[in-house]
């Protein structure tokens, strides 16, 4: 069996935590079989690397290997891409085309970001897993493939089968055999090994001295959250680097260079509603409390409405005045429409029913002719008001755009087509 620690080596992946060597233990051991492999874990952590290691040990070493992000080719396009296409299949094939799984027959395609892969393309990679066999784009013959796949994610692709955005059969196919790269606030041991590791890398490669750090920034280090993992600490030691007027560096100024770290303020999500599920953007959710607010307001202004025409079911004689009931009334319609004015009203004189006195309940007409206009809160209409805020502010600039609004360039170039926006 190979040395995992010569491993660790060639790869240049450095740490000993117990999770990052079940993980490494997990890649070397599958990588002399054909079987499909998921590897999941967040952004930055290393997951492609772990794609190199499988390839490299496998049979397949001596052939290609390619490494293709899901996420960032056009939904228009990823079927071309991967499968090929005939001359006039589409717009613009101007002349056939090979896709990677026949370009690479005999070796390892590595498909990261598989999450973001269109539902129709996932249908066209199930088959190619199942039996070898795929089509071109605007073709009707069938070739054969020998490919291996890994695939990679920073998603829960379970909970997304459960939402119909991910194919629950190509699921289970893929994650054949799951690994998991530990994100690097679970590898606390490693940051200070990382962090002198890149610091020294800088200063060979600018013949500098490397900088250290005082105790009191190493604590700071290691219990920084690192939200962009491993990608963000070697960021880290290089701006360090390169902007530290001293190569001896303290709290206060670890702390100069560490971004400001907020924890979620985001209300508190209600029993059995959790941020992983259904809503689990945090645009949606903001959109979803709004939407029971709304209701509960609603709901608020139809009881008060049906008290005030059958007072009885209040449990006793009502007795209001021309203001304290529009002042009531007012004050449950705290929306977008126009309070009513007093002066403007002309009240209509009901008799309570099995009151105990005969003190008229003074109603407005125009609240018992009152519809409520509800705004819209559809999450749709807001997703794309949203997105044409994006593309203003940024000019049309996509790129720009879809990062503002934390969503990849193709999930931005499919709502867009969606929703009919044209470049503004």
């Amino acid at each position: 069996m190979t040395d995992l620690q010569s491993i660790k080596n060639r790869f240049g992946i450095i740490g000993n935590s117990p999770a990052l060597n079940h993980a490494l233990n997990t890649a070397v051991q599958v990588a002399a079989t054909d079987l499909t492999v998921l590897i999941s874990g967040e952004s930055g952590v290393g997951k492609e690397v772990f794609s190199q290691i499988i390839h490299v040990l496998s049979t397949r070493k001596h052939n290609h290997f390619i490494a293709v992000n899901c996420g960032a080719i056009p939904e228009g396009t990823i079927d071309s891409e991967l499968f090929g296409h005939e001359k006039g299949s589409f717009t613009g094939a101007v002349d056939s085309r090979k896709g990677y799984f026949e370009t690479v027959n005999g070796g390892t395609i590595f498909l990261d970001e598989i999450g973001e892969m269109p539902l129709g393309t996932q249908a066209r990679l199930l088959r190619v897993l199942e039996t070898g066999e795929f089509i071109r784009v605007g073709s009707s013959k069938v070739q054969k493939t020998d490919v291996r796949i890994i695939a990679a994610t920073n998603r829960e692709l379970l909970e997304h089968t459960g939402k119909g955005k991910f194919r629950e059969d190509l699921y289970y196919r893929l994650s054949t055999v799951p690994i998991r790269v530990p994100a690097l606030r679970d590898r606390k041991d490693d940051i200070l090994l990382l962090f002198r590791k890149f610091a020294v890398d800088f200063a060979e490669r600018y013949r500098t001295t490397p900088i250290q750090l005082e105790d009191d920034a190493k604590n700071i280090l290691i219990n920084y959250p690192f939200p962009g993992n491993v990608r963000e600490l070697k960021n880290l030691a290089e701006q360090i680097s390169v902007l530290s007027k001293t190569k001896t560096i303290n709290a206060a100024q670890l702390n100069s260079f560490l971004p400001e770290h907020t924890t979620n303020r985001m209300p508190v999500l209600a029993s059995g509603f959790v941020s992983s599920g259904e809503f689990a953007n945090e645009r949606e959710i903001l959109y979803k409390l709004f939407f029971d607010m709304k209701k509960d307001v609603t709901e608020l202004k139809k009881m008060f409405l049906e008290i005030l025409k059958n007072p009885s079911l209040a449990g006793s004689a009502v007795n209001y005045t021309k203001e304290s009931l529009l002042n009531d009334f007012n004050s449950l319609s705290n929306d977008t429409t126009q309070n009513i004015q007093p002066h403007s009203i002309q009240p209509t004189i009901v008799q309570p029913i099995n009151s105990g006195n005969n003190q008229p309940v003074i109603i407005n007409d125009d609240i018992q002719q009152h519809e409520e206009v509800e705004e819209s809160l559809n999450i749709m209409d807001k997703e794309k008001e949203l997105i044409i805020k994006a593309l203003k502010k940024h000019k049309s600039r996509r790129k720009d755009a879809s990062s503002d609004l934390g969503i990849s360039e193709r999930t931005l170039y499919r709502k867009l087509k969606e929703y009919n926006i044209e470049d503004l």
